[in-house]
């Protein structure tokens, strides 16, 4: 029974994003994530353009949390949008835009659009990218066309899980075009990377050297200490020895007088 719950929650979402997707095109749309919150449901969009998707004093919003109340039966649906930081480092974006530029201008453009579009995700920062556009371009036969740059995992974990891939189609009156985008993005770390440590910098090296002094004045003073506690001691045996020579010279001129008044008496 839960397993069945699980699917018909998936199969559910799956749903809701088709339809978002098809009530959103040529936005700027980036993803959908939805979340179960205790309020209700919560839709998260990632766009380029939010002000297209809010519309003028939230009207589009508004429209599209009815349809999903109607249409889904969802009880009280949350839309958040949030803007994409770089647009160039999203592969969906940047398919739709290649797609929404040759509508535009047609079949004959497109490796000016295929090589500006490259350079723009290498300026930004990506390891990699990798761009596909396969159709019935320029001539009446299919072809593929592809554009890369930079370094690209075609397999293993990373491949699968680190590198960013799209796709989006553009429909021309020679047919339809197919668009593949593979991004590596900058903030992927590598298994086989290797980070070298710096030295430590003057400034600690300073501190180190002078904590050393320190300890080497402070054995200095203890080792100074040591022979002033010793003469302390050897002042005070020595007035100690005086005061009994005297002590005892006096008893000894005491006992003469003593002899010669018993010597002088009749």
């Amino acid at each position: 029974m839960i397993e069945r719950q699980f699917i018909a929650q998936k199969t559910k979402e799956y749903y809701i994003k088709r339809f978002i997707l098809s009530k959103l095109q040529k936005v700027g749309l980036s993803s959908i994530k939805l979340k179960k919150i205790p309020l209700g449901e919560k839709i998260i969009i990632y766009t380029s353009r939010p002000s297209l998707i809010v519309g003028s004093k939230g009207a589009n919003i508004r429209d599209l949390t009815k349809t999903l109340k109607t249409e889904f039966k969802l009880e009280n649906p949350q839309i958040e949008i949030n803007e994409v930081k770089d647009i160039y480092l999203d592969p969906q974006v940047v398919a739709e835009q290649i797609a929404s530029s040759m509508e535009r201008f047609g079949s004959a453009r497109f490796k000016g659009i295929g090589h500006k579009m490259m350079e723009n995700i290498i300026n930004s920062g990506a390891l990699g990218v990798e761009i596909h556009i396969s159709g019935k371009i320029p001539g009446a036969r299919a072809k593929t066309w592809r554009f890369y740059q930079g370094y690209l995992k075609k397999s293993g974990s990373i491949a699968v899980t680190g590198v960013r891939k799209a796709q989006a189609t553009a429909l021309l009156k020679t047919g339809i075009i197919g668009v593949k985008v593979a991004i590596m993005p900058p903030d992927l770390i590598l298994p086989d990377h290797i980070r070298i440590l710096t030295e430590p910098a003057p400034a600690t090296l300073q501190a180190v050297q002078d904590k050393k002094e320190d300890k080497k004045d402070e054995k200095k003073k203890k080792s100074s200490r040591k022979p002033a506690f010793a003469k302390k001691k050897a002042e005070k045996i020595e007035t100690k020895v005086e005061t009994i020579t005297q002590k005892e010279s006096s008893e000894n001129t005491e006992n003469k007088d003593n002899v010669e008044k018993t010597e002088d008496s009749p």
